[in-house]
Formats: structure tokens, C-alpha cells, sequence
């Protein structure tokens, strides 16, 4: 287990779910611009020198009323039909941002799918398969978390699915 790249201290319940479980990652911190608005990714993908492929996102949806976690590449939208055929639903929509924050304990633009305050069903879309890593948000604005597909699948318990839209 490495946090290579992170400050002292305790960490974000991201690090720390990730460190408790025994996961290998790096921390990747960068300057956030301020209000990314709804490219946050793509700003920590720029920053960072990362492919866009590699680095990806954390979308609360709802998925028959239940809030659900979607991780797609930054470069990618989410399809929620594809979404909610994934996690065995008929209907997906994004949710309500507030929702989202409250649930996840996380702000906007630093919602990691670790260590979430209430942990929510999760698909992670199966192109993070082909990478030998991927970046995920670790806790905050101005911190990614580089951790292999297959860790971050076991530590969410997800399912994996072509949920990402070109």
C-alpha cells in the first residue's frame, strides 16, 4: 500500500477505506481551478497529464428512486439506459445534487465512489478494465486516487457494465 503524493494526517474517508482495505494506490494531488462546474474530470485529467480514458468520474443517479453510483470516463457521457439495465433497474435519472452531497458526504466535483458516507450500489463502466490503472477522485477537489480496475470493483462491490455513452 502506497499514498504516495498525499499530505499527512488522517485523509479522506476515500484513503482511508482504500489504506483500511490493504489496496495498493497513489495520490495524485493537482490545483484545482475553483468551480470546474461539470467538467471537474477533465480538469483533474488536464492537470495531471492523465489520458482522459484513464481518469473517471463519479455520477449519483437514481436508479428506480434508489440512488445509485455510476463511474465513467471524464471524456465520456453516461448512458442511463445502459445504466440502469447494469444495475437491474428500468428507469435511471441523475440525482439531485444536494442528495447526492448528503449521501456521499462528499462536495460536488470530489465525490470519490470510496468511502462514501452511506454506501450506494455501484457500476463502474467496463472500460476500466482495459487499463492497468485508472484515476479516481480521492475525497476532494485536488486529489485523485490511482488504484488498478479490479481493486476499485471489489472495494465498491460493483458491477461492471458498458454504461458510458461516446
Amino acid at each position: 500500500m502506497s499514498a504516495k503524493g498525499g499530505k499527512g494526517g488522517k485523509g479522506t474517508p476515500a484513503t482511508v477505506a482504500a489504506s483500511r482495505a490493504k489496496i495498493d494506490f497513489t495520490l495524485h494531488p493537482y490545483e484545482a481551478a475553483g468551480d470546474g462546474g461539470s467538467s471537474y474530470g477533465e480538469e483533474a485529467a488536464d492537470a495531471l497529464g492523465v489520458p482522459h480514458d484513464r481518469v473517471f468520474k463519479t455520477l449519483v443517479t437514481e436508479v428506480d428512486g434508489a440512488l445509485t453510483v455510476a463511474v465513467v470516463p471524464v471524456g465520456a457521457s453516461l448512458s442511463l439506459k445502459a445504466l440502469a439495465a447494469a444495475a437491474g433497474g428500468k428507469k435511471a435519472a441523475m440525482a439531485d445534487p444536494a442528495a447526492a452531497e448528503r449521501s456521499t458526504g462528499y462536495v460536488r466535483g470530489g465525490i470519490s465512489p470510496l468511502g462514501q458516507r452511506k454506501r450506494l450500489p455501484t457500476v463502474v463502466d467496463s472500460s476500466a478494465a482495459g487499463h492497468g490503472t485508472v484515476y479516481v477522485s480521492a475525497g476532494r477537489r485536488g486529489l485523485q486516487m490511482e488504484l488498478s480496475p479490479a481493486d476499485l470493483v471489489r472495494l465498491t462491490g460493483a458491477a461492471t457494465g458498458p454504461i458510458a455513452a461516446p
